[in-house]
């Protein structure tokens, strides 16, 4: 069994890892599909996160995990990959609201890939990319947020970001 687990990851936060983990525990492979989405404004480029995901998730010794990069529908790309499922994390009853509108659209646009729910662990429910972003540019302390190795480059870009010149 095959799982796609689509997102930006601009930055992986630790949620982001804990779903990864626990995924991983429930699949033979996982796919973390870094998706490019014309709607969000990314301070990483997917080439840097792909990286960045690569490196976060390399002290679990999750051999069954991979990272990707896709565009287009997320569905297709599942489909094209062999993937049985869809992974979203579920941090609020909005996120709720919006992952129920994407899973019905995905099953009636390819109705062999199931979208699966993960509840996101109390401890990571307000964790958002963007939340942790905004915390950093403000200098507060994003520590237990993200990952520890991906700390200093985030604070660097919005070092870089802040100053005029690009993140990336």
């Amino acid at each position: 069994m095959i799982a796609c687990y689509p997102g930006t990851f601009d930055p992986i936060t630790v949620g982001h890892c804990d779903i990864i983990i626990r995924a991983a525990k429930k699949f033979d492979k996982v796919v973390v599909l870094i998706m490019q989405n014309p709607k969000k404004h990314c301070m990483f480029t997917p080439e840097e996160r792909k990286q960045m995901i690569e490196e976060s998730i390399r002290e679990y010794h999750l051999d069954n995990v991979e990272v990707a990069i896709g565009s287009g529908l997320t569905v297709k790309y599942a489909k094209k990959i062999g993937a049985d499922a869809l992974i979203r994390g579920i941090r609020a009853v909005s996120d709720y609201e919006y992952e129920l509108q994407q899973a019905t659209a995905n099953l009636h646009l390819e109705e062999d890939i199931e979208t699966l729910f993960f509840i996101a662990k109390p401890e990571y429910s307000f964790i958002s990319s963007s939340t942790i972003k905004e915390i950093a540019a403000n200098d507060g302390d994003i520590s237990g947020y993200i990952p520890e190795g991906i700390r200093a480059r985030l604070i660097e870009a919005i070092k870089k970001q802040n100053s005029g010149g690009s993140a990336r």
